[in-house]
């Protein structure tokens, strides 16, 4: 009996090994590689000096690696015969930014830990994390393991991606979809208190929309004309460098510039969420790192799942 019970007791130590052994971890690379974080920490600062957008556009693409198929970095591969790239989807092509930086990192960190060891889907996740800090927004402990997809699918891109023309249920679906609640929805869409977007992708909102502010709707038109200017950028609130609770007071205002961000404030469910943020400036932050964690958690790949790319843009032969 007694020898039943030991074989027992270990085989739920085994199991609970097993499902722990490759969970994410802040202390990841703490004895792999010590300086990986310091250095992406360094070059992630040095971008957003040199161009404050590039901290939106960083944290874009973590956004939009996770949505598709998890935070395998699926995102920075580019086109081949085997990869149908993300890079071409609608939410992505000419619009996501920043490949460049991220190559950077790559090539300063493998050349510091005297190699590759530490993953593009890991690069993304703290170069989100250190945009934020570098903006002036919140801190967190980003879990760190992740590996490298060896796939991507502009078509899976193209349907999880949420879009700028969603209304509130599809929005409420899309972020469930991805195991994120209405919290979390709104949270992480405060991270559209930074950046700009393309008058393509609120053209509508701004010449048909109902729920919008006069003024706004004027504003925003003297440079996003009904025909012609797709690209020109406007920013998605007043303060489109700064990482803080604007976002949520344009929405109170009905100047929210995508229908997707005026819906999260349309008599719905989300209504008290954005005031909560507005008001209480200290809770948007606790929630969009807590958000942040557990949106880079979404099916990462880790043990011997996937790769650690030598490079970024491409699948290792």
């Amino acid at each position: 009996m007694a020898s039943y019970a030991l074989i027992l007791l270990q085989i739920i130590v085994l199991s609970s090994l097993a499902a722990t052994a490759f969970s994410l971890s802040p202390y990841y690379y703490q004895n792999i590689c010590p300086q990986a974080l310091p250095t992406i920490k360094t070059l992630v600062e040095a971008a957003v000096y040199k161009e404050r957008r590039m901290g939106a556009s960083l944290l874009r693409l973590h956004f939009h690696d996770c949505f598709v198929n998890g935070c395998d970095a699926s995102i920075l591969l580019d086109p081949s015969p085997t990869i149908d790239s993300e890079k071409g989807a609608l939410a992505n092509q000419n619009s996501a930014r920043g490949f460049e930086v991220i190559d950077e990192i790559k090539k300063e960190v493998d050349k510091i830990c005297g190699r590759p060891v530490v993953s593009c889907a890991d690069i993304l996740a703290v170069a989100a994390r250190d945009s934020v800090v570098a903006l002036g927004g919140p801190s967190w402990k980003v879990r760190l393991g992740r590996r490298d997809s060896t796939t991507a699918s502009r078509t899976q891109a193209d349907i999880d991606i949420p879009s700028p023309l969603m209304d509130l249920p599809a929005l409420i679906n899309n972020f469930r979809n991805q195991g994120l609640n209405q919290r979390d929805l709104v949270a992480l869409s405060g991270g559209h208190t930074i950046g700009f977007a393309q008058c393509l992708t609120f053209r509508g909102r701004i010449y048909n929309a109902t729920n919008i502010d006069p003024s706004f709707a004027k504003e925003r038109r003297a440079t996003c004309p009904r025909t012609g200017g797709d690209t020109t950028l406007a920013p998605l609130d007043s303060t489109a460098a700064r990482f803080d609770t604007a976002y949520f007071s344009s929405l109170v205002k009905q100047r929210g510039l995508l229908t997707s961000d005026q819906a999260l404030f349309s008599g719905g469910s989300t209504d008290n969420l954005v005031n909560t943020y507005r008001l209480y400036p200290q809770v948007f932050r606790k929630d969009f790192a807590q958000s942040m964690i557990k949106m880079g958690n979404i099916k990462s790949l880790t043990g011997n799942e996937g790769q650690i790319r030598v490079n970024c843009r491409m699948v290792n032969y």
